[in-house]
């Protein structure tokens, strides 16, 4: 690979140093859409790749303190739930899942504090700048 007079590599020297080095071919049967590298990428990115949301230490006691067990499927549609709040640009969600009630801190994948529907009845909700309801 010779560099030309400016110094500068050309496009075509570009294109073989990065995009033909390490590229490892895929058989037909094993393709990948460009919407499923997508949204791996947005996930690695996002801190979303492992799905899970952390429980503040409120949140932590707030569901000791409730007596709230969170099944699988349920927790499972919280995280969905601050997935979409994420997607939608939604720093403080209200994510509400059946009849319990979650606040996220979207960016940093944190549950702020929870509450079943006897906490909920004055359905006043503060600190939040969006709600999903799963």
């Amino acid at each position: 690979m010779d560099i030309q007079k400016s110094g500068f590599l050309s496009i075509e020297q570009m294109s073989e140093l990065y995009l033909n080095k390490g590229i490892q071919t895929r058989s037909q049967d094993a393709e990948v859409s460009f919407e499923e590298i997508l949204t791996q990428k947005a996930l690695d990115h996002t801190g979303f790749a492992n799905g899970k949301l952390k429980f503040s230490k409120h949140a932590a006691l707030r569901l000791a303190d409730r007596n709230i067990d969170l099944s699988d499927e349920q927790l499972s549609r919280l995280n969905d739930g601050a997935w979409k709040a994420r997607q939608k640009g939604i720093k403080d969600s209200l994510v509400i899942v059946d009849d319990l009630a979650f606040i996220v801190n979207v960016p940093n994948n944190t549950v702020v504090t929870a509450m079943d529907s006897t906490d909920t009845k004055d359905n006043v909700f503060t600190n939040i700048n969006g709600a999903v309801i799963i």
